[in-house]
């Protein structure tokens, strides 16, 4: 160094303090890379990506030869403001300490905050492109690499330490997968973005918060006349009946109205005929989550369901449909039957069904009634009231005022619900 001028020596310090923000850039970048993101960009055959894979592979190697030259280079520096110091003011205690100050600051400022903060903000644009020197640096230092990990792995083992390897992506809960998807709503389509909610969200639900209650199943009675099943039939809301004998709880089987018109061709239908067409009844245990019983409704081919308890009696029927609405969103074939639950007498007023249930409520109104407890808007009000209301009875739900309007059978029959909530 004696040979070269002060002016060079100073070119040489600012290179280095060049290659020091390199190497910090690179480190930040590689590291802040979206793993899902890269893995995709791999697959459609970018080299950039794959050699970046390729490196986070072995995070181990690809810290070591970012930090060992950022080692070697700040080094260097630390040596050439010490030389620089002395030929410009000599070797006095102050103006060393003065020159280590300044070397620092300038370490800080120009090669490790400003290139990290670069490269935090671009990590993908900046990484695939660092990675074409960090590959060949990784191949030629890659003996001092190895040298130097012997005692890291060797620290490791000593402290006992099992650190993850971060080359592969890491497994996301469903909280975390849902987390993700709210966050990407400027890239994710509004109705997509509901869809996928939605979805994760179907491990949270039961069957007991969606299927139709036992008391608003449409069902045939098998030993009624054979006039009566056909004007029934005529008349469903529904392609598909329960059927039973005498009571509700003994279900013989599953009916649906098309198969009858279309095996009768006609002719005269008989009990005979529809004891021929009816599929064996499906039954599923009250508390099952909708995920799962959506895969076993996939599985075993089937699309109804009938819902019992842990005694084996009736609480209500589930639908391949019912669970699609809960992901996509109301059908609109199937508002005939919903209008029997809810009835608008304004804008801001609505009749229910004392059977309806919250979720359905809180779907097609826009409202927020609580569903951790009972399902409908009858069991809500009773486990609010604690006692049978008589009609006519106000109380307030969630801030929303509620009247009843009917009672039947120790149970709220019709509510008057106003969407405005009352704070």
């Amino acid at each position: 160094m004696a040979d070269l001028s002060t002016g060079a020596l100073l070119g040489i310090l600012a290179c280095l303090l060049i290659l020091s923000g390199f190497f910090s850039m690179s480190e930040t970048c590689m590291m802040a890379l979206n793993r899902y993101r890269l893995r995709h960009l791999a697959s459609k055959g970018h080299r950039g990506a794959r050699l970046a894979e390729h490196l986070l592979a072995s995070t181990d190697r690809l810290l070591g030869v970012m930090l060992l030259g950022n080692a070697f280079v700040n080094a260097a520096c630390a040596m050439l403001a010490s030389v620089i110091t002395v030929r410009l003011v000599g070797q006095g205690e102050f103006a060393l300490t003065v020159a280590t100050l300044l070397v620092t600051l300038a370490l800080l400022v120009f090669s490790e905050v400003t290139p990290k903060v670069v490269g935090a903000a671009y990590a993908e644009p900046i990484a695939l492109v660092v990675v074409y020197i960090l590959s060949p640096l990784l191949r030629l230092f890659y003996p001092v690499v190895w040298f130097v990990n012997l005692f890291v792995q060797a620290l490791l083992w000593i402290t006992r330490l099992k650190p993850e390897n971060r080359g592969e992506a890491q497994p996301l809960s469903m909280e975390e997968l849902r987390t993700l998807v709210l966050e990407g709503s400027h890239y994710i389509p509004p109705k997509h973005q509901t869809i996928l909610v939605n979805l994760f969200g179907l491990e949270d639900i039961t069957v007991d918060d969606v299927m139709t209650p036992r008391h608003l199943i449409e069902a045939i009675d098998i030993d009624d006349p054979i006039e009566e099943i056909r004007a029934r039939l005529g008349t469903s809301h529904h392609t598909v009946q329960p059927v039973y004998s005498r009571q509700l709880d003994e279900i013989v089987g599953i009916l649906h109205v098309r198969k009858v018109y279309h095996q009768s061709h006609g002719a005269e239908l008989t009990v005979e005929t529809l004891r021929e067409i009816m599929r064996p009844p499906y039954f599923v245990p009250a508390g099952t989550p909708l995920l799962t019983q959506l895969q076993n409704f996939q599985e075993g081919r089937r699309r109804v369901g009938l819902v019992v308890d842990e005694y084996g009696e009736l609480q209500g029927l589930i639908t391949v449909d019912d669970i699609l609405e809960e992901i996509v969103g109301e059908f609109s074939g199937r508002a005939l039957t919903h209008a029997r639950h809810i009835h608008r007498e304004s804008d801001n007023v609505v009749l229910v069904d004392g059977g309806c249930s919250l979720r359905e409520l809180n779907r097609k109104l826009g409202v927020k009634f609580g569903v951790d407890g009972p399902k409908t808007i009858n069991g809500r009000i009773l486990e609010h009231l604690e006692d049978i209301p008589e009609p006519g009875t106000s109380v307030k739900i969630d801030g929303y005022p509620i009247e009843i309007v009917q009672t039947q059978d120790r149970m709220v029959k019709m509510v008057r619900i106003q969407l405005t909530p009352i704070l």
